[in-house]
């Protein structure tokens, strides 16, 4: 459980890789030792390294977020009660390859969204049975208005952001929170060929506001905040002229 000032004992980072999963580790580990738990399909060293450096105990599993028959027996691996879990794993990819490519288009859809079903289900369990945990699911600005320039990854994030936003919903009663966060254009790997666009923040920006909202309890976060505005203003512009924005 998070004690007083809002620290866990024990976190699993799905997608041990994700520079905003392992900056929300960082920004807990600022306030005392955590055990984490990292689930990547390799080992992410460097994640471990910090980590370690920073006071806290990792512990490395193998996970394929596309081979879900294997997914209830890794959960089994995943020892003691988990009190935040993080779903950060994910893919962006080229829209135009996608789109035209049956085979790429497919595997950002199981990796970004059949994935983190199969494990949202799987930690939904794990937290009922618990009766506390928070699961901090990564969503993205781009599912809540699908664009023409990235709509393969927008439409993944769009069903991701329904389940985990419905999944809080049906954890409520069971003393399970489950925030959704919506980042926009954040400073990361996954980021690093894409022209920047207004309201880029950094991944320790994101962090900070993921660790004030799980000790709040919060069921949303935005980031940066101005995104709620936009993406509502976006929401309501006519196809005709929509088509016509530089987005």
């Amino acid at each position: 459980m998070l004690n007083a000032v809002g620290k866990p004992q024990h976190i699993a980072l799905f997608g041990g890789n994700s520079d905003i999963g392992v900056a929300i580790v960082e920004e807990y580990l600022t306030k005392g030792p955590i055990n984490v738990t990292l689930l990547n399909r390799t080992e992410p060293t460097a994640a471990i390294q910090t980590i370690e450096k920073a006071g806290g105990t990792a512990t490395f599993i193998e996970f394929d977020a596309t081979d879900f028959d294997s997914h209830p027996a890794i959960f089994e691996q995943i020892k003691g009660d988990i009190d935040v879990a993080i779903v950060a794993f994910g893919v962006l990819g080229d829209n135009e390859e996608q789109w035209q490519n049956q085979a790429k288009a497919v595997q950002a859809a199981q990796i970004n969204y059949t994935g983190a079903v199969s494990v949202g289900v799987l930690l939904a369990e794990r937290m009922k049975s618990q009766s506390h945990g928070t699961i901090v699911a990564l969503s993205s600005v781009a599912g809540v208005k699908v664009r023409r320039s990235n709509f393969v990854y927008g439409s993944t994030k769009a069903g991701f952001d329904g389940f985990f936003t419905q999944l809080g919903e049906a954890l409520r009663e069971f003393g399970v929170n489950v925030l959704v966060v919506r980042p926009g254009q954040v400073r990361t790997k996954m980021s690093a060929g894409v022209k920047e666009a207004p309201l880029t923040v950094d991944r320790e920006d994101v962090a900070k506001a993921v660790v004030d909202a799980v000790h709040n309890r919060k069921q949303e976060l935005w980031v940066h905040p101005a995104f709620q505005a936009v993406m509502l203003v976006l929401q309501h512009i006519p196809k005709p002229i929509f088509r016509k924005l530089p987005l």
